[in-house]
């Protein structure tokens, strides 16, 4: 009777649902950073820098929508630039960059984080995320230069990481455990692609937005 009732509603099992995941539209699933209009094929300093501050507003734990609307609010004050933020300073950042994005929670202490995180980018790289790449001796020295700035994780470093690994040849994260985890879900076999490929770092989106199965609303 229940599988009955199931066909007559259009209920589809677990399995059903699971055959419906389609591999091309995953291929075609759009980057966190085009969302952003950021384009990380230039790999520039200027695009990779508005990539940086995005991935650290993602990283705290707050809504993907709230992160985006911050991400625009800094962009409508013309501050994706490390010095710009710099001379805006702490108070600008909180009132009204964070406050107009809805990243109040956080505001004052992702402020802070971001002011420190470019004090260190033109301090130590003359305010270049190239020079940051080319120091690095390898992938793993890459993840922990990134991890040297102020607040960043791992979880941080691999949002900024993974979608430059066709454009960085140092940059190489390994997936994290829920793209893993979705991916098991949904019975597809990640192995299979090579993680350099932009096809990989699109299935990779695709899965991370699949995560509302399990974590809602987190690009984590």
């Amino acid at each position: 009777m229940k599988e009955e009732y199931g066909r007559k509603k259009g209920i589809r099992s677990p399995k059903t649902a699971i055959m419906q995941v389609s591999i091309n539209k995953l291929k075609g699933s759009k980057l966190y950073s085009e969302e952003l209009d950021i384009d990380l094929k230039k790999n520039d300093d200027k695009e990779l820098f508005k990539w940086f501050l995005a991935s650290i507003l993602f990283g705290t734990r707050i809504s993907e929508t709230i992160a985006k609307n911050t991400y625009k609010a800094f962009e409508n004050y013309d501050l994706l630039e490390p010095k710009k933020i710099l001379d805006a300073g702490w108070g600008l950042l909180v009132n009204p960059v964070m406050r107009e994005g809805g990243y109040v929670r956080y505001d004052w202490k992702t402020s802070t984080q971001i002011l420190k995180n470019c004090e260190m980018l033109v301090t130590e790289y003359n305010g270049s995320l190239k020079n940051l790449h080319k120091e690095a001796k390898d992938n793993k020295d890459l993840e922990k230069k990134l991890m040297d700035f102020y607040g960043i994780g791992p979880v941080t470093a691999n949002i900024f990481l993974r979608e430059l690994r066709p454009l960085w040849r140092k940059s190489d994260p390994e997936p994290l455990p829920i793209v893993k985890k979705v991916a098991e879900k949904y019975e597809v076999d990640i192995k299979e692609y090579n993680r350099k490929s932009l096809d990989f770092v699109r299935i990779e989106a695709g899965l991370i937005r699949l995560r509302n199965v399990i974590k809602k609303d987190s690009i984590l």
